[in-house]
């Protein structure tokens, strides 16, 4: 069994989504969550050309950032 392209938590960049944090990656697909475009699954194969990996620190998690509701 081939060892992964990306171990969970690689910090990567793509050229239409951006930066994004690999969530999770098969030898089939990988699953990564961008700062700007949320969670997005790809076929590897497809997708490994244009991913580049980033040495950028991973983003903070926000915890209990809800949107309020607006009162009327």
């Amino acid at each position: 069994m081939a060892k992964p392209a990306f171990a969970k938590g690689a910090q990567v960049e793509h050229p239409k989504f951006g930066l994004g944090s690999v969530e999770d990656c098969t030898e089939e697909q990988i699953v990564i969550k961008f700062d700007e475009h949320g969670t997005k699954k790809f076929v590897l194969q497809i997708v490994l050309p244009n991913l580049k990996k980033s040495d950028r620190q991973p983003p903070a998690e926000k915890r209990g950032a809800r949107k309020k509701k607006a009162t009327t």
